[in-house]
């Protein structure tokens, strides 16, 4: 295992986002569409805050979440509250250039499970827990 490997090496790049004005019924068409758990959320390129499967999952009365992606989930709840109102303000982000160890130990540290990856004030990845894992099985 490489000591000074930059966490961009195993960032994932291929982002799927949304925008602060989408509804929280879009959020989950995306989670399900796209089997993900954090979606940054956006204004042009800029990070603005973090929405986890978690933070929606805690608002909704959903037990069944991704068996019926046709079933209607609690819709006064989701009608009621904004993206802005569940997502993570002002997420904790990184540079590119951090190191992988670096990266392990804040979502350690912070019990975080996502780091968005900002460059020159602009949203260009995204690590996971997941991302770290599969890089250490790869280590293996």
């Amino acid at each position: 295992m490489k000591r000074r490997e930059p966490v961009s090496k195993i960032m994932s790049t291929d982002l799927v986002t949304i925008n602060h004005t989408n509804s929280l019924f879009d959020a989950e068409k995306l989670f399900n569409k796209h089997k993900i758990r954090h979606i940054p959320v956006v204004n042009n390129k800029q990070i603005i805050g973090i929405l986890s499967l978690t933070d929606l999952l805690r608002i909704s009365f959903v037990d069944n979440y991704g068996e019926d992606e046709d079933s209607q989930v609690d819709t006064a709840v989701y009608n009621m509250l904004s993206i802005e109102q569940v997502m993570v303000k002002d997420p904790v982000h990184i540079a590119p250039s951090l190191t992988i160890k670096e990266v392990a130990e804040i979502l350690a540290k912070k019990e975080f499970h996502a780091l968005p990856v900002v460059e020159n004030g602009e949203l260009i990845g995204i690590v996971t827990t997941t991302d770290l894992l599969n890089y250490l099985l790869e280590q293996y």
